[in-house]
């Protein structure tokens, strides 16, 4: 089959494309499926410089990608509730950039999205919504939302605003008109951002989602007013300096599984989306690996087999 294998760590050019490589057999639980689109998140050019082997070790030699839609192509042991042929997106066990990919976690891809649409949805979807959860944000309530026309960004927000939270989100100037569209009230990034902050807020901030880590926890816990328990990072590696949570670990395989239903039916109804940037072939992973490194990708990044 095609993949993109790794066997050492290092930046883009240790990302070798296979054309032989063996497809892998479904073990007791597991799925293979036909992959059609594979979604590329800042992850996987952190595990490929061996920058979270903490919470994503690595076993060489490694197949990139957490994220996939595609077509159940075979049934391992013990598995119910799905049938070869069946169209489905989730998390893979195996690498997701791939022709074929191993899964446990995933759910049914509704006819109403694309495939690119689909593959977009897990990482973002699961992110949000378990930061949303650890905050414990409430209708009524504010949430600053760091780097929120970001991928992760803009569905927390869209989560949020659903959940009757007001959500300020800094972005660059640029982004401005697209958070409003997502119903945040956008402030720019950068220096003086506490009282753009606090004129956008006059009410008051109750808790803060960090998914951009670039020097956002001081000023998070000043316009919190010291309340780090509401406070969460995915992004800045400071975090245990400042006494903030850092959330990088996924949930329980049910609770994920409900999600991906839940967040698929929400962007079929249009109730949440996630801007495609570029799809690109499965043969430029390293390239797409180095925009997605960039941060200057407005949207996600899709790689097709």
């Amino acid at each position: 089959m095609e993949a993109i294998v790794y066997e050492e760590f290092g930046g883009p050019e240790v990302l070798r494309h296979e054309t032989a490589a063996a497809i892998p057999e479904p073990g007791r639980g597991e799925v293979r499926v036909k992959v059609a689109a594979v979604g590329v998140n800042p992850v996987d050019h952190k595990r490929r410089y061996g920058w979270v082997e903490a919470f994503y070790p690595t076993t060489f030699p490694a197949v990139p990608g957490l994220e996939f839609a595609g077509t159940v192509d075979a049934l391992g042991p013990d598995v119910t509730g799905v049938a070869v042929g069946d169209e489905v997106f989730g998390w893979t066990t195996t690498g997701a950039y791939a022709e074929y990919a191993l899964a446990e976690v995933f759910a049914p891809k509704p006819a109403g999205l694309t495939w690119e649409q689909a593959a977009s949805l897990p990482v973002a979807g699961e992110t949000a919504q378990r930061v949303l959860d650890l905050l414990g944000v409430r209708r009524g309530e504010t949430l600053l939302l760091h780097g929120a026309a970001g991928v992760v960004g803009s569905v927390a927000v869209q989560l949020a605003v659903a959940a009757g939270v007001t959500v300020v989100g800094t972005a660059s100037e640029s982004n401005r008109t697209y958070l409003r569209s997502l119903g945040a009230i956008p402030v720019t990034y950068g220096d003086g951002l506490a009282d753009r902050v606090r004129a956008a807020a006059p009410q008051g901030v109750d808790a803060v989602f960090d998914a951009a880590g670039h020097d956002t926890l001081p000023v998070s816990i000043e316009l919190t007013g010291g309340a780090k328990e509401r406070i969460v990072t995915i992004a800045a590696v400071d975090a245990e300096e400042h006494g903030i949570v850092f959330s990088g670990a996924t949930v329980a395989p049910e609770t994920a599984r409900a999600w991906l239903t839940t967040h698929a039916r929400l962007a079929v109804e249009g109730a949440l989306t996630v801007r495609v940037a570029e799809a690109l072939p499965l043969k430029e992973a390293a390239r797409a690996q180095e925009l997605s490194e960039s941060g200057h990708t407005r949207g996600k990044l899709i790689l097709l087999p």
